[in-house]
């Protein structure tokens, strides 16, 4: 059944696709400004997502959000720094983010998803955003290649358009807007998967140690684990390594025997699961990473991984999830304020945002090139703050640049040890 479009009074001035975090968060903070928002969320939440772990930069977005004190409330785990774990399971010097930056953004959280996700939209619907969940999006509406609205179906089958002045695409990776447009750029580098799994009672450490975030390298340096402590005594335990070496020339293909093939080559986290029960199935994904080639046009704003998804090591998913959808509800105010929302004015956030998302990316690939943060810190123990900054999410700024440099000279010199004794030949 096809029902009539909304009549021009109640027509929200923004659409925004979808109710995790990047779409709550561009929904709540346009609704902050008077704006009428309605978000369209395709499932009913409390959903289940990856990506438990926060990074402290999320903390001015929650600031601005008023969620706060409803972290400060909740039962997940204080994260107070990152450590990583060599191939032969030598633990690295903890990065204590307070000791960095002794401010209160420097304590952060462990999260269920399902239950961080679901605070985040009852929060929008708490700052006066429309909400519609068991909403499915089929069809961006455009004309003369502008956005101007949705087509929607409901869980009864009844089809509706949605007129705006703005839509957001806050979808994930149904990237709707992206892949309409041919947008979608993949990462040539960056093609991983994950197997993960969660298990009860496994070891964690104590004190402030208690909540960290623990990346821990197998042998050969073929992928990482992450190891996430969550509340009610749960760890979050998942292996990252390239698709076709996960996936392909192994003599089963099952999720658990991969799982288990892997920690055997890691000689970080078996002794830490050794005694645990496991809770949860295990579940795999693709972690190809991508991004478009602009943050808008006009009409519509791309945010979170409706723009791009970079890989997972550094638990940057939510921090850029929120950044984009502040970045882009700031320029989608400021456009509907002054009457212009063309691609231009809702963009212009763009190159200050790819510029932090690279930044990243590029500590991910040193991680991958093999990167040893222990000799970086003992080579360069004046700049350990720079690699700091990138691990709390301080992307956005220029004075992270001078690390590559650092770490360009610090790859010669393991390239120059790894390479064999020159032997001299006499004719």
């Amino acid at each position: 059944m096809i029902l009539p479009a909304h009549d021009s009074t109640s027509e929200p001035d923004v659409v925004v696709i979808g109710g995790g975090p990047s779409g709550s968060t561009t929904a709540t903070l346009i609704a902050q400004k008077g704006y009428k928002v309605q978000l369209l969320e395709r499932e009913h939440f409390p959903r289940y997502h990856i990506g438990e772990s926060l990074i402290p930069e999320t903390f001015w977005v929650l600031e601005r959000l008023g969620m706060l004190p409803k972290m400060k409330g909740s039962r997940f785990v204080n994260k107070h720094s990152v450590q990583f774990v060599s191939e032969h399971g030598k633990l690295s010097e903890p990065f204590y983010f307070y000791d960095h930056k002794p401010q209160e953004a420097s304590q952060t959280w462990q999260v269920y998803r399902q239950d961080f996700d679901l605070m985040m939209l009852n929060n929008a619907r708490d700052h006066g955003v429309d909400v519609h969940e068991g909403v499915r999006v089929l069809d961006v509406i455009f004309e003369n290649e502008r956005a101007v609205g949705v087509r929607t179906v409901d869980e009864a089958g009844n089809q509706r358009e949605i007129r705006c002045q703005v839509v957001v695409d806050a979808a994930g990776q149904s990237c709707l807007i992206q892949d309409r447009l041919g947008l979608r750029q993949w990462d040539p580098v960056l093609k991983k998967a994950a197997v993960w799994t969660y298990w009860k009672g496994a070891y964690r450490d104590q004190g402030r140690d208690e909540g960290a975030t623990i990346v821990m390298q197998t042998k050969g340096k073929k992928g990482w684990f992450w190891y996430i402590p969550l509340h009610d005594d749960v760890l979050s335990v998942g292996v990252v390594a390239p698709f076709d070496y996960l996936f392909t020339g192994r003599a089963s293909k099952d999720l658990e025997t991969i799982y288990f093939e892997e920690v055997a080559k890691c000689p970080g986290v078996g002794p830490r699961i050794e005694n645990a029960e496991r809770i949860a199935p295990f579940r795999a994904a693709k972690e190809y990473s991508y991004r478009s080639e602009k943050v808008a046009g006009d009409g519509w704003v791309l945010v979170g991984d409706a723009f791009g998804f970079l890989d997972p090591l550094y638990s940057s998913g939510v921090l850029l999830a929120l950044k984009s959808g502040a970045y882009a509800a700031d320029a989608i105010c400021e456009g509907l304020a002054a009457g212009d929302t063309s691609g231009a004015k809702l963009g212009q956030w763009g190159p200050d945002y790819m510029a932090g998302m690279d930044r990243m990316r590029r500590l991910v690939c040193e991680f991958y090139d093999g990167l040893n943060f222990g000799r970086f810190v003992r080579k360069h123990s004046d700049r350990k703050g720079l690699v700091t900054d990138v691990l709390i999410g301080d992307l956005f700024k220029e004075q992270i640049d001078e690390l590559w440099p650092l770490l360009d000279e610090l790859r010669a010199e393991q390239s120059a040890l790894a390479e064999p004794p020159k032997t001299q030949t006499t004719i």
